[in-house]
């Protein structure tokens, strides 16, 4: 007699067939796999990793855009500077500060981040109220000159204006 119908034999299963865990009568065995609260402990810890990697990713897309609209007023300068020259007359991109908002002769007004606040120091002639100034450039590329600034939180971003020159450079002042 085998071992396995002796056991059949002890506990009076002669004949029938007897489900196991581990299948049709075969030994039971322990299953393997994971708990309910290890499974718990898991999610916890991504759910942790992944809001602490997020914090800096909305960050870097914050002061992504905020970079990026300081190089589009750049290049909205400088396309006032080519179009004063192309034209042969005296052109002016105006910074409108209470409504954070910009404007290139020919286009529309461009708004500025929301969370962003922009200042103008420009000559005192191109200032038309309190809160609008303007950098004139001027048909040989020279211009009134001037500074904006782009701030957001604690960072900076200046776009200057040379006079003489007209050269137009971005500078972040973190």
């Amino acid at each position: 007699m085998r071992a396995w119908e002796a056991r059949w034999r002890a506990n009076g299963t002669r004949g029938k067939t007897v489900r196991t865990p581990a299948g049709i009568n075969g030994p039971a065995r322990s299953s393997r796999g994971f708990t309910l609260f290890e499974m718990l402990a898991v999610i916890l810890l991504i759910g942790i990793a992944a809001a602490a990697v997020s914090i800096p990713i909305t960050q870097g897309l914050a002061s992504a855009r905020v970079n990026a609209a300081s190089g589009e007023l750049a290049a909205a300068l400088r396309w006032t500077r080519a179009q004063s020259i192309v034209r042969g007359k005296a052109l002016a991109l105006e910074v409108d500060t209470a409504a954070s908002t910009y404007k290139a002769p020919g286009k529309p007004d461009v708004r500025l981040p929301k969370d962003m606040r922009v200042s103008i120091t420009s000559a005192r002639e191109d200032q038309a109220n309190d809160t609008t100034g303007r950098i004139r450039f001027f048909p040989d590329g020279s211009s009134t000159g001037g500074r904006i600034t782009l701030k957001r939180g604690q960072r900076e971003w200046h776009v200057n204006v040379a006079w003489l020159t007209g050269a137009v450079s971005v500078v972040d002042s973190k």
